[in-house]
């Protein structure tokens, strides 16, 4: 079908029935920083859906009010069921919070650090704490050998 018969708003239509952001089964652990981005992104979340009502956003712009929604709602929800963990494990084993150095058998290494699902960013080091890895790591010491999905490692710090 040529476009020239398709109406702009079925288009518009289609773009403001966003699916929900999915939103993890397992518990919401955060660590303090964690739960500052949280309430900054609420904010944030907050701010678009007044600026997308103001603008008359649900005639203008369904796409930008649906956004809005649907970040109001997940980071609503994520604030709701926060749990802020600031204490951190034994001294000397891995776990929530804290970073983990380990060296793979071709002498590299890497440095994680665990933190809740919305703080995680694995290219600049913070992973999930639900995370394959992380699960790995937890709860191990300094020197234990870890296998990983990208093979055997050895920790050599836990900060």
């Amino acid at each position: 079908m040529s476009v020239a018969f398709t109406k702009e708003s079925d288009a518009e239509s289609v773009a403001a029935d966003l699916p929900d952001r999915p939103i993890p089964a397992h518990a919401n652990l955060v660590t303090p920083a964690g739960l500052i981005a949280i309430e900054t992104a609420l904010a944030e979340a907050r701010a678009a859906y007044a600026a997308a009502q103001a603008n008359d956003g649900i005639s203008a712009d369904r796409s930008a009010m649906a956004r809005a929604t649907r970040d109001l709602r997940y980071w609503s929800a994520r604030r709701a069921s926060a749990r802020v963990i600031d204490a951190r494990p034994e001294a000397g084993r891995a776990g929530f919070n804290t970073s983990i150095t380990f060296e793979h058998e071709d002498g590299s290494s890497r440095t994680y650090r665990i933190v809740g699902d919305d703080e995680a960013d694995p290219a600049t080091g913070l992973i999930s704490w639900a995370s394959p890895v992380a699960r790995a790591l937890t709860g191990r010491s300094l020197g234990d050998t870890v296998s990983l999905p990208t093979g055997d490692v050895e920790i050599t710090a836990i900060a």
